[in-house]
């Protein structure tokens, strides 16, 4: 039924439509290891034209929300973002200032959620700004609800970060295992 045409879905995505301009990147995937109440896989979207692309698959790394959320500044839990990935929050600066934060920072990546916290289907197209800076690592764009269901779990378990597997191919995953947030719809 439904998981038959989601990978029916995927596999055109994949396959069949790189003339009409959708990219095997599109979408990228993460899943959630702890904690073990939002245990989904989670779909980002990358930066239209800054930042870096994944060269490794990380199996275990944190992903660490920043503090403060909006990480257009010094962050007092940067040490803690050293080598990881990191959770920000859209506001306050664009896009690139964020990831040039964490860049700065030593993150790995970082994934900017949305700050509108009932954005369970709109994908903001992140674009560089009009500084001409440059970031290296990658910049994920993730929806606002998905952002808010991790922050909060987080916050409800009392932990500094959660671990994440990132990227994630879902094409290699049987449709029967596809986590996907209960709240998303696809």
């Amino acid at each position: 039924g439904a998981a038959m045409l989601l990978w029916l879905w995927l596999w055109l995505c994949v396959c069949c439509w790189p003339a009409r301009g959708l990219r095997i990147h599109e979408y990228l995937y993460f899943q959630v290891l702890s904690p073990g109440d939002i245990r989904y896989i989670f779909t980002a979207t990358p930066a239209k034209d800054f930042g870096g692309v994944f060269n490794t698959r990380y199996d275990q790394i944190h992903l660490v929300p920043a503090d403060p959320p909006e990480a257009c500044g010094e962050l007092n839990n940067g040490v803690f973002i050293q080598d990881q990935i990191a959770l920000v929050e859209r506001g306050g600066c664009s896009f690139l200032s964020k990831t040039r934060v964490i860049q700065e920072h030593g993150g790995r990546a970082v994934i900017i959620a949305d700050n509108a916290y009932d954005n369970d289907s709109f994908y903001i197209e992140m674009i560089q700004d009009s500084s001409r800076r440059t970031a290296d690592i990658p910049a994920l764009f993730l929806l606002g609800r998905d952002g808010y269901m991790i922050r909060r779990s987080l916050e409800q378990h009392g932990l500094p970060w959660a671990v994440i597997s990132i990227p994630v191919n879902v094409t290699s995953i049987p449709t029967y295992e596809m986590m996907q947030p209960p709240w998303t719809f696809w």
